[in-house]
């Protein structure tokens, strides 16, 4: 009776220590969903006003005596201070009070600095309107931006906000007229980085990124499938094998930077491949990689039956026939997902691409692999870093664009994984 009662409680105290421990698994999953979703709050609450931009509609007089444009002169020819004059003068006619110079100055700083572009833009796209009145939108200024986005509250003293009263007052004025209104920014998917908020695109950081994969995968697939295949199917057991197998796997585990270091000595200092490309940072990208392919790549090859080599060779395979028309097929749907895998974690790298100069301030798009190019985890961190308040929202939207691709790179290795994924 006393043996049934201690085997009972024993019983009872191992089901209370496995409820305990499902208890504990269901605790950190709700905590790790609940950080989730925390985080794409912030960034999506944050990041979806920088894909929004403020306008300002403006009654522009393309007077040919104010630009300067002569019989053979171009619009490109015209200094970019005759537009502004342009803009300044449209502002002019609708607030034909305001003539301190002080506060025609904080009048001007209503518009971006870079409407001198799009007045540029408009006329060069539509040549006609050169001695016309037409109405053109321009993008306001990063400030006006936030405070109609409501980041910028008026409710507060005017010493601790960056708009004024008048300006504030000359807006109310504006939207009253219906020339005030926020879209969807379609400057940040079609330009370039700026030093204004407001014009800063996104566009030459996701070319940059594109062209560094392309390099980066050029160059680590093809390496990486032949290395692991000699590994795994030629290459005789020895010490030397065991030496670069070991060697393989730690290099996987090896910081990102550390590979930033290589690439800046190798291809920067020796083959003088020029800073901040893209054909720099994809071939430093591929040498951070190239490790990950070649151990998915081996996992993917021992996943393969010793039967199907056995049959193989029994109809007269050589060992390449083996390889190239049996095995390597097979092991195919695993090499993609391990690849995918390796580039989205490539794609998603800032350190290593830090220390090859592709920090710099590039406002250009890239025109080919060795033109100054940027990255987008590394135009995310030069936003970041920036000081103005416009590039805060500008961040996470590029945070948002980055997650957005790697989610997506990871849902195509689950599919091709759960698509030609044979269980033997």
């Amino acid at each position: 009776m006393s043996r049934h009662i201690d085997n009972m409680e024993w019983h009872n105290k191992r089901m209370r220590a496995e409820t305990r421990f499902r208890w504990y698994g269901r605790m950190a999953l709700a905590s790790a969903v609940a950080m989730l979703v925390v985080l794409f709050t912030s960034l999506i609450s944050t990041g979806y006003q920088g894909f929004l931009q403020s306008h300002v509609r403006l009654t522009v007089t393309f007077d040919s005596a104010v630009l300067g444009i002569q019989e053979g002169t171009t619009v490109y020819d015209v200094g970019l201070s005759s537009y502004n004059a342009l803009a300044q003068n449209a502002l002019k006619s609708v607030f034909p009070e305001v003539t301190d110079t002080g506060d025609q100055r904080a009048l001007f700083s209503i518009i971006s600095m870079n409407t001198n572009q799009t007045l540029r833009a408009a006329l060069h796209d539509n040549p006609v309107l050169l001695g016309q009145t037409a109405h053109v939108w321009v993008p306001a200024s990063s400030t006006v931006d936030l405070f109609l986005k409501g980041k910028i509250s008026g409710d507060v003293p005017e010493s601790e906000r960056k708009i004024s009263d008048k300006q504030i007052a000359w807006l109310s004025a504006l939207q009253q007229q219906d020339a005030v209104k926020t879209t969807f920014n379609t400057a940040f998917f079609t330009e370039g980085n700026s030093r204004q908020p407001e014009r800063a695109g996104f566009l030459g950081a996701i070319m940059g990124s594109a062209l560094t994969m392309i390099i980066c995968l050029a160059v680590v697939f093809p390496l990486g499938v032949m290395t692991a295949v000699y590994l795994e199917e030629f290459a005789r057991k020895s010490r030397w094998v065991d030496i670069i197998e070991v060697n393989i796997n730690n290099l996987a585990a090896v910081p990102s930077i550390v590979f930033g270091l290589l690439g800046m000595a190798v291809y920067i200092n020796v083959m003088h491949i020029p800073r901040s490309s893209a054909l720099v940072g994809g071939m430093t990208l591929a040498m951070m990689t190239l490790p990950v392919i070649i151990i998915a790549t081996r996992s993917s090859l021992k996943s393969i039956p010793g039967t199907i080599r056995d049959a193989a060779r029994a109809v007269g395979a050589s060992p390449l026939q083996v390889v190239w028309h049996h095995t390597l097929p097979l092991a195919m749907p695993g090499i993609m997902t391990g690849t995918i895998l390796g580039m989205a974690r490539a794609i998603g790298e800032t350190a290593p691409l830090l220390m090859i100069g592709m920090v710099a301030f590039v406002a250009d798009l890239p025109t080919g692999l060795t033109s100054p190019a940027t990255v987008m985890p590394v135009q995310i961190y030069l936003w970041a870093n920036s000081p103005e308040l416009g590039f805060a929202e500008k961040t996470s939207a590029g945070i948002l664009v980055l997650l957005v691709l790697l989610l997506a790179m990871n849902a195509l290795a689950i599919w091709l994984r759960k698509r030609f994924e044979i269980r033997w």
